[in-house]
């Protein structure tokens, strides 16, 4: 995730995907699970993706992933996050981290190909 997320206002399926790390059919199964994940689709009835869809979606992917919570149990969270008016600042607070591992990773890999020449 090299690109910063607010470069464009609407993002495919597919530049999500390369974002997040995602695949399509798990990003599509996620709209049916979480509430507060719903892309709208363009002319062309493809889905497109705000920034803060894709933060959003970096949440959920933290949530189920890193903090090992079950779909229902993240599902609650992002309500009670939302309810609580903190959705902005989580989606936010998790974008940050996730930049921030992506600096360590590509860090660690320039350091490892500097090693060798």
């Amino acid at each position: 995730m090299n690109e910063p997320v607010t470069k464009k206002v609407y993002y495919s399926i597919g530049e999500v995907c390369d974002l997040t790390g995602l695949k399509p059919h798990v990003l599509r199964y996620w709209e049916t699970q979480f509430e507060v994940l719903r892309p709208t689709k363009n002319r062309a009835g493809n889905r497109v993706f705000r920034s803060k869809e894709i933060e959003v979606i970096m949440l959920v992917k933290q949530l189920l992933y890193e903090q090992k919570y079950t779909i229902e149990g993240a599902n609650k969270k992002l309500l009670e996050i939302r309810a609580g008016g903190k959705l902005e600042e989580e989606r936010r607070g998790v974008l940050g981290s996730e930049v921030l591992q992506g600096l360590k990773t590509d860090l660690l890999e320039l350091k490892e190909t500097l090693g060798h020449s």
